[in-house]
């Protein structure tokens, strides 16, 4: 018994561990289940007295010790170094190929389609103040119309809140620069919504435009015509009378869409009282401002029903689009 312990530990002390496939042929060799000689070794102390297993157990475990630190060692060095798991022969990992978000793709078309107008694209602070997101937009602090969107309050003194629209980009953009110009905002927006199959409490908002001189609402229309033509082709539009405090005239634009009318965004001209408030004389300049949900876009563009899939991460849903573009 010794003898045959003296030779298990040169054993161990001298197997040469270069490859992955190297160590575990050691692991089985001294530790396998059935033919592991350690194992065997504990086999038969069975057969030997009391006094002399107690001695030769203890040394056994000693070297099943000495077996595992060793496994350890190279495991480590394995995770550190990345050497034993190298073999030329064995096949590469393929590498999945990942796709654009649906939200993303449609970001990206519509900022596109305006590009090619003239309009510049800008971004702008989720987190606002009072007046950038209601005051400036007149929407002062008692007018009804702040009913209309039940806003996320991150204190109350001052008023900082998380927009409700990305109409504030609007505020900040013509405060520091003179008309004209056009301008497209698209943004993560919030309001305190039920979430369900058609609104989410967040939703991303896209939002253009345009002041200088003359421009009138045929120009407005004109505008929507390209976006919805650009993103649906042909489809039969028509403009509803409704009311925004920023823009008069004001009007939501319905899109015909399997088999029935469905609205898509609103609209209107900008209201005299905003142009004064960032100090364009309205009775120079005239304009235009639109607003339309990326979330509602989709859902038609892509013919789906739910709009609380865009934010389940399921990978099964994203490969989908993994062609889109």
């Amino acid at each position: 018994m010794d003898q045959k312990i003296d030779q298990i530990k040169k054993e161990i002390k001298c197997f040469h561990i270069k490859t992955y496939n190297d160590l575990e042929t050691f692991r089985i060799k001294f530790l396998g289940k059935k033919r592991g000689i350690l194992t065997i070794l504990f086999k038969e102390l069975k057969k030997i007295s009391i006094h002399k297993r107690k001695i030769y157990g203890k040394i056994i475990n000693e070297l099943k010790k000495e077996v595992q630190k060793k496994i350890f060692y190279y495991k480590s060095k394995n995770d550190n170094e990345k050497i034993l798991k190298y073999d030329p022969t064995l096949p590469g990992k393929s590498i999945e190929i990942g796709s654009i978000h649906p939200l993303s793709m449609i970001k990206n078309r519509i900022i596109d389609i305006f590009l090619k107008i003239g309009f510049s694209y800008v971004d702008g602070p989720e987190i606002e103040d009072d007046w950038h997101n209601f005051t400036a937009l007149n929407i002062p602090i008692f007018h009804p119309s702040r009913d209309m969107q039940d806003t996320f309050f991150l204190c109350q003194s001052p008023d900082i809140l998380l927009r409700t629209h990305t109409s504030s980009i609007q505020i900040r953009y013509m405060k520091k620069h003179r008309p004209p110009f056009r301008v497209l905002s698209i943004g993560k927006v919030y309001r305190n919504e039920t979430i369900s199959s058609r609104s989410n409490f967040m939703f991303h908002q896209a939002e253009g435009f345009y002041i200088d001189k003359k421009v009138s609402f045929s120009d407005l229309k004109q505008t929507i015509h390209y976006l919805i033509t650009s993103l649906f082709g042909k489809e039969k539009i028509r403009f509803r009378p409704s009311y925004f405090p920023f823009t008069e005239p004001s009007a939501e634009v319905d899109i015909y869409c399997n088999r029935e009318w469905l609205e898509i965004m609103g609209c209107g001209m900008i209201d005299p009282e905003v142009l004064k408030n960032v100090d364009i004389d309205p009775e120079i300049y005239s304009g235009f401002a639109f607003g339309v949900g990326i979330e509602r876009l989709a859902l038609m563009i892509y013919q789906m029903k739910d709009i609380r899939i865009y934010f389940d991460n399921d990978i099964r849903f994203l490969r989908q689009f993994k062609n889109e573009f």
